[in-house]
């Protein structure tokens, strides 16, 4: 039930934006970019760079970004830093004002490529007591809103922000997928340079199955040394065997895994009978321990941001990483014939898996983001090294 003290709250001056919680808790601020407003679960991301890729990336359909770095907007946006043409985030909850851009590379305004790309901004806001309340009470449900007027029907908000199913059991894959399949073509990107051209048909061939991917995944593939084919989620395993691949990849993506699983599953699992060289990342990382028998858990608050540390069991050196998710495999149970390779330092939670017999691994976090910068792109040459 909402709380009362929340709906009496008045309304400071000068808020033209608001952050309801599904529990009745209110958050006032300054709206910026798209005027509306939209319904998502509420996460935090601690990276300090990076806002354009977050805010483009598939995985957070259906979320509302608060960001913990103060400063963003600040270098402005680009065509180059998108990682998808679709839809991610909902919108972003930040502490500072978004400023004029100052950097050498920037196109545009922050708050403006918002309202075109539909995603509504709060500022003004304390995101370090909103974090601590995610931390404590975990990833909640709400709406936010930005209403230039200042005029907003809280009772009304709390109520969609109740309504709202949440992500538990929601399967966004098929929502931010591409529809049609399409023969990647660009390579890394290089100052001055931009993206490179994917070069070579004697490449080993690798279907890359698209959940709601990064782009730059499909890149680091091909700097790797593998030719690519990208496909929509819901593929069939016979279209996907035509393609003659050396390999599958299975990508990032949004919502639950058990729930993409019910179609992605038993695809995956027809690849590991087959001892098809299988690499997974984030939900797909996740649907690959699934096939393989082990299970699935909503996390309390996820993983976001490009600081996380993770353990590899194999020599105890640990990588920095980006991650971004909120479901995680289980490493209290898993099956005998499947191996904790990697696992995060700051809660203990899986990181990566081996399918024991098989030539097929995944990880939880995101290798193509760099944070290290390049600790983990040994993951994308492991791969193409299983392709022959």
């Amino acid at each position: 039930m909402a709380d009362a003290a929340s709906l009496l709250a008045p309304k400071p001056e000068g808020a033209t934006g608001v952050l309801v919680l599904s529990d009745g808790h209110v958050v006032w601020g300054r709206g910026f970019g798209h005027v509306g407003e939209a319904v998502g679960e509420v996460c935090f991301n601690t990276s300090m760079t990076g806002y354009q890729e977050v805010m483009t990336d598939p995985s957070y359909a259906g979320q509302i970004v608060t960001f913990t770095f103060p400063h963003i907007g600040n270098v402005g946006v680009n065509e180059e830093d998108l990682e998808s043409l679709v839809d991610g985030a909902v919108g972003c909850v930040v502490r500072e004002d978004v400023t004029l851009p100052s950097n050498f590379r920037s196109a545009g305004g922050y708050s403006e490529w918002l309202a075109n790309k539909g995603k509504v901004g709060l500022s003004g806001v304390d995101t370090r007591a909103l974090t601590r309340r995610i931390r404590t009470a975990g990833a909640p449900n709400a709406v936010i809103a930005h209403n230039p007027e200042g005029e907003f029907d809280i009772p009304a908000l709390i109520k969609r922000a109740q309504e709202w199913p949440g992500l538990e059991g929601m399967d966004l894959a098929k929502l931010v997928s591409r529809e049609i399949q399409q023969g990647w073509e660009g390579s890394t990107w290089t100052l001055g340079e931009g993206y490179g051209a994917a070069e070579g048909e004697t490449r080993p061939h690798v279907v890359a199955i698209d959940y709601g991917a990064k782009d730059n995944i499909f890149r680091n593939l091909v700097k790797a040394g593998a030719r690519v084919t990208v496909v929509p989620a819901e593929t069939s395993l016979e279209t996907i065997l035509s393609l003659e691949p050396a390999g599958v990849f299975l990508s990032n993506g949004p919502g639950d895994p058990a729930a993409t699983g019910a179609y992605a599953v038993p695809v995956i699992a027809a690849l590991l009978e087959r001892d098809m060289p299988v690499f997974g990342i984030c939900l797909g990382h996740q649907m690959l321990g699934i096939a393989a028998g082990a299970k699935t858990s909503k996390m309390f608050q996820g993983h976001r941001g490009a600081n996380h540390p993770v353990k590899r069991h194999a020599d105890g050196v640990v990588e920095i990483t980006s991650m971004n998710h909120g479901f995680a495999v289980d490493n209290t149970c898993l099956p005998d014939n499947v191996e904790e390779t990697h696992v995060s330092l700051f809660d203990g939670t899986n990181c990566g898996i081996a399918i024991k017999g098989k030539r097929a691994f995944g990880v939880q976090y995101h290798p193509e983001a760099s944070p290290g910068p390049q600790d983990s792109f040994y993951l994308f040459e492991k791969f193409v090294g299983m392709l022959g």
